[in-house]
């Protein structure tokens, strides 16, 4: 059975976009790169819903190499819009099956580990589905006020196992939960 993480930036008000879905107050840099690249060698599915992916577009990327990307929408209009506009890279499929059964499957077959990037929406839907086992949080050290949740109408208590806290240069803190069974 694969681990699947759950890996979000987010504020100190648990909010992982402004409501516009505006994601300048987050802090890139060498070292949140390096940790990243680590943790990305021990993966190779990542899942990601449509509006993250649509800011990782507009940032000039179209996937993440070494891992199959998967990008979940609901809307097979936006789905097909999505194709078009990625067009036939290997390591991108944009799906509109239930994120749940499909992330499901992926969990029972052989390999890394699954990441999921971004996406609250997804993230509660894997969370009601029990197929999440580790949340890792970059918390920024800003205060939005108002935004995307970072997680929307889960539909049961979670609890959780702290098992790692770094401090970083750029005054984020990293948490890495295990999820309780």
């Amino acid at each position: 059975m694969r681990k699947v993480t759950l890996g979000l930036a987010n504020s100190l008000d648990s909010f992982i976009a402004r409501k516009d879905s505006g994601s300048d107050w987050l802090h890139w840099n060498n070292e949140v790169a390096a940790i990243s690249a680590r943790f990305m060698k021990t993966v190779d599915v990542l899942v990601m819903g449509r509006k993250t992916y649509e800011v990782m577009l507009a940032a000039g990327e179209t996937s993440y190499p070494g891992a199959t990307n998967y990008v979940f929408t609901r809307s097979a209009k936006k789905a097909a819009a999505l194709r078009k506009r990625v067009g036939k890279k290997a390591n991108v499929q944009i799906v509109s099956d239930d994120a749940a059964t499909f992330v499901g499957q992926l969990k029972s077959t052989t390999g890394k580990g699954i990441v999921v990037f971004g996406g609250g929406k997804l993230a509660g839907s894997l969370f009601n589905a029990d197929l999440i086992d580790e949340v890792v949080l970059n918390v920024h050290p800003v205060i939005l006020g108002s935004g995307i949740p970072l997680f929307p109408e889960i539909e049961r208590q979670i609890n959780l196992e702290l098992f790692e806290v770094k401090r970083l240069k750029n005054s984020c803190i990293v948490l890495s939960y295990r999820i309780q069974r």
